[in-house]
């Protein structure tokens, strides 16, 4: 089984190559519009085939949307992480524009010489390759490639704002009509967070709070959550219940993301004078999950599970501990031996009739 993280890579990577194949597969057709019957390039000479080209050139923009995922996922989107929308697209796209031309002077070279049935150091390749390269011919293939890069970086670009999940429902219009489902929900706040913003003053809060943010994400990724909303120094996370449950993975994932903080302590007493801490409460239920909005559209869950979940969390320092969780979700959990389980008892929460039980947990 692969773990959540690569499965997230994976599915990141992939669009690439659909977005590469896709334009690819349209220059093909569009140059075999343009030529015809004719057996080559009027502008170059060169000899063409549209038999290994309509195979080639896909395999070839398949191969390299696939390398460009690859890099942008593992590096280029981490060394460019605090660059501007529009600075990223650009400084990425020249770097992955100079691959491919090189890139494409492989091709070129290997495809010739495929046509010629000759190998690739043969004086004659190199002359039908150069032909091309030398020639307006070449310039309008350049020109494509760049929009190509343009089109597969705002895709990225837009996934990374509004999460690549939220991204995929939107383009297959899995919640263009609204769906009840059920869904386990973490609602994870910062602790006596006004009187550090208070200390810090609000542009070095904020400053804290993205270097916050930015640390509990990999457990989240780790443990299969999904990022639903930040709300000022809250961020709410969900799981479908069959990732959710599996292994526990909302529980393991609230204390890895104390220790993800812990980790970084003499970070944050360095920059900030402050080590960050929360409290969380955990509950699952039925949503109805839907697009909405008309100038800005999102996809939103409704229903009374969240704002259990929300009053659940605020009963944190009545109880003073760090994490409760719900009977309901307590009941569907198979916990590990290290963990540690003890009732609370039956609450009423504000503007509920029904009382809920309450669990807190300790790791050993």
């Amino acid at each position: 089984m692969l773990a959540p993280q690569t499965k997230r890579n994976i599915s990141r990577i992939l669009p690439f190559g659909v977005i590469w194949l896709v334009f690819s597969l349209a220059y093909s057709l569009l140059e075999r519009g343009v030529l015809g019957n004719l057996g080559y390039y009027p502008s170059t000479g060169n000899p063409y085939y549209f038999t290994s080209d309509i195979i080639i050139t896909p395999v070839s923009a398949l191969i390299t949307g696939l390398l460009i995922g690859t890099l942008e996922i593992i590096y280029f989107n981490k060394l460019f992480i605090q660059k501007s929308f529009a600075k990223k697209i650009i400084y990425k796209s020249l770097i992955y524009l100079a691959i491919i031309i090189s890139f494409l002077i492989i091709t070129t070279l290997i495809a010739h010489s495929i046509e010629l049935k000759s190998f690739v150091f043969n004086k004659q390749v190199w002359t039908y390759a150069w032909a091309f390269l030398s020639n307006y011919a070449f310039l309008s293939v350049w020109a494509y490639m760049a929009v190509v890069i343009i089109v597969s970086q705002f895709y990225m670009e837009v996934s990374d704002n509004i999460g690549h999940g939220v991204l995929n429902n939107f383009l297959t219009g899995k919640y263009h009509a609204p769906t009840e489902e059920e869904r386990i929900f973490m609602f994870l706040d910062m602790r006596s967070s006004s009187t550090i913003a208070e200390h810090l003053g609000h542009l070095r809060y904020f400053e804290m709070l993205k270097e916050y943010y930015s640390d509990l994400s990999d457990p989240i990724i780790k443990y299969s959550g999904e990022i639903y909303q930040y709300v000022g120094d809250e961020i709410i996370v969900s799981w479908k219940p069959k990732e959710g449950l599996k292994d526990s993975n909302c529980i393991q994932c609230f204390f890895a993301m104390k220790a993800a903080i812990e980790k970084q302590t003499r970070k944050y007493n360095e920059q900030f004078g402050v080590l960050p801490a929360f409290k969380a409460g955990f509950h699952l239920g039925k949503v109805t999950t839907g697009e909405i909005g008309k100038i800005k559209k999102e996809i939103i869950f409704t229903g009374d599970t969240l704002n259990t979940t929300a009053r659940i969390q605020g009963l944190c320092n009545t109880y003073k501990v760090d994490i409760l969780i719900s009977g309901n979700l307590v009941k569907k959990l198979t916990l590990p031996s290290l963990f540690q389980i003890t009732t609370l008892g039956k609450n009423e929460l504000r503007g509920k009739d029904e009382r809920i039980e309450l669990f807190t947990i300790l790791r050993a």
